[in-house]
């Protein structure tokens, strides 16, 4: 049976390029609190009626694929593009 082993050197260019985990925070907030609140102000009136699971159902059916497919990657190459331009 083989194990699969990583060394330092390979795991080093990835972590490199990572931003820490508060900015992976703060990115996917930037991401998350105005599509909840686009989300919400669009479609709130018309989930009046519904009860609060349901809701919750709707928004994050819209939120999540929209935070996690589009815009957490266009914050997370802008924010490549801003550390690249201020560590030059």
């Amino acid at each position: 049976m083989s194990t699969l082993t990583t060394t330092p050197a390979a795991v080093a260019p990835v972590a490199a390029t990572m931003p820490s985990v508060h900015r992976r925070a703060l990115i996917t907030w930037l991401a998350v609190y105005p599509t909840i609140t686009v989300a919400l102000a669009l479609l709130g009136p018309e989930m009046g009626g519904l009860p609060v699971f349901l809701k919750t159902l709707v928004l994050t059916v819209i939120v999540v694929p929209v935070s996690a497919y589009l815009l957490v990657p266009m914050l997370m190459k802008a924010n490549q593009r801003l550390t690249a331009r201020f560590t030059r």
